[in-house]
């Protein structure tokens, strides 16, 4: 935030939201992924150890570095939505004691 415009200012922020959504929505994809893989492995896939796995992952980020924008006009492959986990053990969890 160089400026002192508070209309540049704002943009900066929003910028910054959008990149950490698409960071999470990235990351989210490739959790998914290897989820998916060890299953087809054979792997039994605890909901509550999932739980624990935040898509907010930082350490392969480098936010001052250069970034390549040739990818821009291409179209994303489609995802798998499904998750073939049943998380109603989390609900269970979290539901209120009588």
């Amino acid at each position: 935030m160089a400026a002192n415009d508070p209309v540049e200012q704002e943009k900066d922020v929003k910028f910054t939201s959008l990149l950490a959504n698409l960071l999470i929505f990235h990351n989210t994809l490739d959790i998914a992924d290897v989820v998916r893989q060890l299953q087809a492995e054979g792997w039994v896939i605890d909901p509550l150890d999932l739980a624990q796995i935040s898509p907010y992952l930082t350490e392969h980020v480098n936010r001052f570095g250069v970034y390549s924008t040739h990818e821009i006009g291409g179209t994303p492959e489609d995802y798998d939505t499904h998750l073939d986990v049943d998380f109603s053990v989390l609900e269970d969890e979290q539901a209120p004691a009588a």
